[in-house]
Formats: C-alpha cells, structure tokens, sequence
C-alpha cells in the first residue's frame, strides 16, 4: 500500500469516525426535539446529547467487585470499535473514495458486523455479575435473533434480483448504489420493495433497542438490563457506539432503498461540489428514514414484552418480508 493511500484510508477513518460520533449525537438530538414536539413538550436541548456525554466522560468509573474487569471494561470499547468499523462500507457520496473499504465487503459482511455492537453488550452485562443485566442479555440475544430473519430476507432478495438482472457482484453496496433496485422492478415487483421496506423500517428500532423493541433495557422491568451496572467513560462509550450504529442502520436503509444522488446535476467538471451535494442530500434522506423508522414508531407504540417482540418479527415482520421476496420473484415471471 503507498504512502498517500495509506494516509488517506487513515485519515478518512477518522474523518468517518468523527461524523459518527457527532452526527451520531445529532441526530439523537433532533430525534429527541421532535418527538417533545409532537407530543406536546418542551423537551431538551439540541445540545443535550452532547452535554449528557460530557458529563458521563468527567464521571467516576465504577467496576463491579463481582463482574470480570477486562470484559467489562473491554466491552465498550469493541462495540464503539465495530460501529465505527461498519460506517467504513456504507456508500455515503459519490466521491471516488467513499465508502473507505467499499471494496473488500459486502451486505453479508455488514451482517456480520451488525452483530458485534450488541454481541459487545451482552458480553459487558454478563460480565457485570448483575442479575438484571443477565436478564437483559438474555433479552438481547433473542431479539437480535428474532430481527435476523426480516433482515436476512430482504438482503436475500436484493441479490436474487440482481443476479436474475445478470448484474455483477450482487452482494456489493457499491453495485447496489449504480444500480437502483427500483429500476430492476415491474409494478408487481414495486409492491414486492415497499414491503421489503416496511420491514427494514421496523428492523431499524429493533437493531437498535429503540421503543417499542426495548425489552433488554427496560428500566421499570429490569433497571435498565445490560446497562444497569456501567457508568461514567464506559457508558458514555456504550451510548456513543449507539449513536454510531444509528447512523449506520438508517445509512444502510438509504442505501438500500434510496441510492440516488445529486452528483449527476453537475457534470463531471466539478467532483467536489458533486459529492458535497451528495452528502448533504444523504443527511437529508438519512434524517428522514430516522424520523419514520425511529421517532415515530417510539412515540406512537408502548414497549413490547420480549415474547411480544419475537413473534412480531418472526410472524408479522417475517412475513412482509417473505411476501415481499415472492412478488420481487413473481415480477421476474410476468410478461
């Protein structure tokens, strides 16, 4: 690898890492005014995001005297890790080198890492020695199976069709991101998406243990479950890859779904100016799957109860999602 790629890779990571971490807390912001707003509250600051992170920084440390140290202080730090990790594949503009590693992963690959932040959480509650936070790992570690199946539906479907289309790489964002799924489809096959997309939209809050898919925190259950042992710079590194993995779920739902850019207006005189364009309008689409998939949902439906949760996803998820697969499959056939 040369010097200046090296550099580059080094430095868009941490360019990556900090729009993560700050558009991450943003967002959480935006999400918390609107959702006072349209329940008739003052609500918090926009900033409050970030003062809350602050003081959590400037807060003690404290380790359990039963938990297992390395892990619970480990843990944080590799679900904030692979968060970062994750926002290193999503397409993000059309400048040549975004995604940074857009050419050595895929949609099965993301899959994978999706799994980490939350595989990170439960390891750091069970090593806390809290019967609560077992009780909240426990919870964790059903919803995140219950949540795979619509998921795992709908990437099964993307590359069925662009391998029906004779596209190469059928698993690849970067090919997702050229070629529109939309413009792959008839109108059966459009139904067949939106579908597909109800169900990403519902995955969203359950990836992220957002109301109403709660259950592993649930403070008036279980006191906060996974959570209900960390505090100071550990929580605070627990809510910042949160904040991460926000942008990263609603990053791959834009991308999935909503692909297109600005950057052809243009031309290609003016790379720059592009992929600016681009990613202010990919902030756009991305605060308005998180206002759909996030603030509406938790502010129109109470918590779940964890059996509640898996047969929502398994049953009534699960099964817009394998409808949406049959008419995307119908659509090939029809004339």
């Amino acid at each position: 690898m040369s010097l200046s790629l090296l550099l580059l890779v080094i430095g868009g990571t941490l360019a990556m890492t900090l729009f993560g971490i700050l558009g991450g807390l943003a967002f959480s912001g935006i999400d918390r005014v609107l959702a006072a707003r349209m329940q008739s509250r003052i609500g918090p600051p926009l900033r409050q995001p970030f003062l809350d992170m602050l003081k959590l920084m400037l807060k003690q440390n404290i380790v359990p005297a039963n938990a297992i140290p390395w892990l619970f202080n480990g843990a944080p730090l590799i679900a904030l890790a692979s968060a970062i990790t994750i926002l290193l594949y999503i397409p993000m503009s059309s400048l040549q080198w975004f995604p940074l590693l857009g050419l050595h992963g895929d949609l099965i690959l993301i899959m994978y890492l999706l799994i980490l932040p939350a595989l990170a959480m439960v390891v750091g509650g069970l090593s806390s020695g809290s019967p609560y936070a077992t009780i909240g790992a426990q919870r964790e570690m059903v919803t995140m199976i219950a949540y795979e199946l619509p998921f795992a539906v709908t990437v099964i479907t993307f590359a069925w069709k662009l391998v029906q289309a004779d596209v190469a790489h059928p698993f690849s964002l970067a090919t997702l991101a050229a070629t529109p799924i939309w413009t792959l489809v008839g109108p059966v096959g459009g139904v067949g998406l939106l579908l597909l997309l109800v169900a990403m939209l519902l995955v969203a809050p359950g990836e992220l243990g957002r109301i109403p898919f709660d259950a592993p925190e649930a403070e008036t259950e279980i006191a906060g479950g996974l959570l209900v042992e960390y505090s100071g710079r550990n929580l605070a590194l627990f809510y910042l890859s949160l904040a991460v993995k926000t942008i990263v779920v609603t990053a791959l739902i834009v991308a999935l779904f909503f692909p297109w850019n600005l950057s052809d207006w243009f031309g290609a005189g003016h790379p720059l100016l592009a992929g600016a364009a681009d990613a202010v309008f990919f902030l756009l689409k991305l605060e308005l799957v998180m206002f759909v998939a996030i603030t509406l949902v938790r502010i129109s439906v109470a918590r779940f109860r964890i059996n509640q949760i898996v047969d929502i996803y398994w049953k009534n998820v699960g099964a817009i999602s394998l409808l949406g697969l049959i008419l995307v499959m119908a659509d090939a056939y029809i004339l």
